[in-house]
């Protein structure tokens, strides 16, 4: 007795003489690659590209950054020379700088009447502020206007995402113009630390921040109005994270099979469907003509 292993075959050939091919075969057969090339398409594009994914938690993301975030300031007094603008920065650490210099420049606007501000410098990570002034000035003004506009406030590095969408540079276009010339601005700052992830494990630390302000007439002492741009900040201990993913190789493979078989197995019984009854049809009209 001989033992055939083709017994175990659970895919059955039908042979070639008991086929019989129909138009309508034809023409679903003919939708079917294309409805399968379409949806592969696009699963090909959807695996290819990458998606975002965001995370919340409690953490000091940059710990080796020595406790400091990088700032980038620039802001633009159209009314003040700049032999009067300065910048203070304080915090709760007893940090106390009075006329800012490092890594700043100013730049004459209006014949010399005003003046923009362009800085970059570090904060300590606790509750603080810093703020444009004329506090450091070696002889102060009458009537300082500090009436302005920020183009950029931004804290940490630059993310350069397409679908990272956040605040990095909330008082971008902030116009104070038609503000009291000689009014303080109190720009109150909550900065929250981002941390963006790429495919290679790559990490890029930022901050995002919320911002609320409000103007006043500030007196000192001596009963002089000295007024200033206050950006008082504190930490969030809420730190967002961005995660770029791509989609498992598995899943794609899993997803082109069930494309093809599944395609294949509705279009089979649509086929079928449609040539038992046109079968059925036949016989009626051939028992009609009998």
């Amino acid at each position: 007795m001989t033992f055939d292993v083709r017994r175990f075959d659970i895919y059955r050939k039908v042979p070639k003489d008991l086929t019989q091919p129909t138009y309508t075969g034809a023409f679903i057969s003919i939708c079917c690659c294309i409805f399968m090339l379409f949806l592969f398409l696009s699963e090909l594009t959807g695996f290819i590209a990458t998606e975002i994914v965001n995370e919340l938690y409690v953490d000091d993301p940059d710990k080796d950054s020595g406790g400091k975030i990088d700032v980038s300031l620039n802001i633009s007094l159209p009314n003040l020379h700049c032999d009067l603008v300065g910048l203070d920065i304080q915090d709760e650490m007893g940090r106390h700088e009075v006329g800012h210099i490092e890594n700043s420049m100013k730049v004459p606007l209006n014949n010399g009447h005003g003046c923009r501000f362009e800085g970059e410098f570090s904060i300590n990570k606790v509750p603080g502020n810093f703020h444009v002034s004329t506090h450091s000035a070696t002889a102060q003004p009458q009537s300082p206007d500090m009436t302005h506009i920020i183009h950029k406030l931004a804290f940490g590095e630059k993310l350069q995402v397409q679908h990272v969408q956040g605040a990095f540079n909330a008082l971008g276009g902030a116009n104070k113009l038609q503000s009291n010339a000689l009014a303080s601005h109190d720009y109150i700052l909550k900065i929250v630390p981002t941390v963006y992830e790429d495919l290679g494990g790559k990490q890029r630390f930022s901050y995002q921040y919320t911002v609320a302000n409000k103007e006043y007439v500030a007196y000192s002492h001596t009963g002089r109005i000295i007024p200033a741009i206050w950006f008082r900040y504190d930490l969030s201990p809420i730190t967002v994270k961005y995660t770029e993913r791509r989609q498992p190789f598995y899943r794609f493979i899993t997803t082109i099979c069930a494309i093809i078989g599944g395609t294949f197995t509705v279009a089979g019984i649509i086929d079928s469907c449609i040539f038992t009854a046109s079968e059925a049809w036949k016989k009626i009209q051939i028992g009609k003509m009998s």
